[in-house]
């Protein structure tokens, strides 16, 4: 049936920033300043 849909869809695709989940004096910050992780990330 062609039309609107009247139920709700959920979002497939959304921006999240692990940077703003974790907090200032997690112990990963203190080590994210001496080790270089960009191989991990991408």
């Amino acid at each position: 049936m062609m039309g609107p849909r009247q139920e709700a869809q959920t979002v497939l695709f959304y921006e999240f920033s692990l940077e703003d989940h974790i907090p200032q004096d997690h112990l990963r910050r203190s080590i994210d300043r001496f080790v270089d992780l960009d191989d991990i990330r991408r």
